[in-house]
């Protein structure tokens, strides 16, 4: 499609410096075509999300929805991934990549609501987001003409961008001061640039925004209980909570103790590595109690066969592949495991720690009978002796081989 030929665009917007200079870019760019502006709340919290409307108006969107998706992030999103035991390249929580495609697919949603004929992100040319995105967009409405000004437009700095919007006398608050990029959502917040764009750099304290430094702790843990059914945590200490109320709490009770605090230097889709630092307090705890479930209910062979789905699911999220027969079927193989994923967990929070400490479950294949080291009467220990011979066996018929 011609940039004559867009007449409505639906922008993903946030309200920061890019995506203020976008709307006004694309009406000049896109031959005076109508912008309206999108954003989500994925409960990132009140304060980016005030005075957001009257932004993009001002900036000169012709409307701008804000869809609320914080229940459905948690629930649809959030607690599905967690079932996989997924963790991106060993620490990584996933927090952004999974916030991405119900974003974008709300987007679409708004898109086909309001008549548009293309979609617009702020996304650079250097991240994964706009793979995220505009894998969604080609899944969802591949009728729709896709605008990625990064990509287009010559302006390459911050200084650049004031610029343009000052000329224009377009309201922003974004300055040249601004150290680190964010972003956040009930899942996490991530933290990039400033000094950690050095990786010899130990992380200062303000890089962290959400949790207090394990150093500055509570000397005295705290404890905390979650009921699990099916692979989802139903209630914390008792009480029965929403999936996004359960993120909330546990945020709030984790937090000041320093947990969920994680320092990576990752492999980004598109080639080159990149430095985060990523808070999910709460996250962490849900995990936690999660793989305490998991403990006590799969055999070593599912175990296997779970933590290579978590490996790949971990890739298929953080690659943006959500809307794809793959993940369907990672995600359908994780179900099946959390059908007996019932039980309780009681997880400490201690100094940047988050330990499952008591575990329980009706699917429990613990048995303090035959795991006793003290005397016991459904364990003969001289039956050991064939099994190994079995299992050994391939070796035994190696050895006497070369042996003759």
């Amino acid at each position: 499609m011609s940039k004559q030929q867009v007449k409505k665009v639906v922008l993903a917007y946030s309200g920061g410096l890019d995506t203020s200079a976008i709307i006004p870019w694309l009406k000049e760019n896109y031959d005076g075509c109508e912008v309206v502006a999108f954003a989500a709340d994925v409960g990132q919290g009140d304060e980016e999300l005030e005075g957001l409307e009257e932004k993009a108006l001002a900036s000169g969107a012709s409307e701008c929805h804000i869809v609320d998706l914080k229940d459905e992030f948690v629930a649809d999103y959030v607690y599905p991934s967690l079932t996989t035991g997924a963790v991106y390249e060993g620490s990584y929580l996933l927090g952004t990549s999974m916030a991405r495609p119900i974003i974008a697919k709300a987007q679409v949603e708004v898109a086909l609501k309001v008549g548009a004929d293309a979609l617009c992100h702020g996304c650079t040319g250097k991240g994964n987001d706009q793979v995220r995105f505009e894998s969604t967009y080609a899944a969802l409405a591949p009728q729709l003409a896709v605008i990625a000004p990064w990509r287009e437009w010559t302006m390459s700095s911050r200084e650049e961008l004031l610029n343009y919007l000052a000329e224009r006398d377009i309201p922003c608050t974004a300055s040249l001061t601004k150290i680190y990029s964010r972003d956040a959502n009930a899942w996490h917040i991530s933290t990039e640039g400033g000094e950690l764009e050095d990786p010899w750099n130990e992380p200062t304290e303000n890089c962290w925004a959400w949790t207090t430094a394990p150093e500055q702790a509570p000397d005295t843990p705290a404890y905390v209980s979650l009921t699990v059914e099916k692979g989802r945590v139903v209630a914390v200490d008792g009480e029965a909570l929403s999936p996004y109320d359960t993120l909330v709490k546990l945020n709030e009770l984790a937090a000041p103790h320093g947990v969920g605090r994680v320092d990576i230097l990752e492999n980004r889709l598109v080639g080159m590595k990149s430095r985060g630092c990523y808070e999910t307090p709460g996250g962490t705890v849900i995990m936690a109690a999660l793989r305490g479930i998991d403990e006590l209910i799969l055999d070593k062979n599912s175990r296997k066969f779970r933590d290579q789905l978590a490996v790949e699911f971990s890739h298929v999220m953080y690659d943006g592949r959500w809307f794809t027969p793959l993940n369907k079927s990672l995600l359908a193989a994780a179900e099946s495991f959390a059908e007996d994923a019932n039980g309780e967990v009681v997880v400490k929070l201690y100094k940047g720690t988050a330990t499952a400490v008591k575990k329980k479950s009706p699917n429990s294949l613990y048995s303090e009978e035959f795991a006793t080291f003290g005397e016991d009467d459904v364990y003969d220990q001289s039956h050991a002796e064939g099994f190994i011979r079995l299992f050994s066996l391939s070796s035994r018929i190696k050895a006497l081989k070369q042996e003759k």
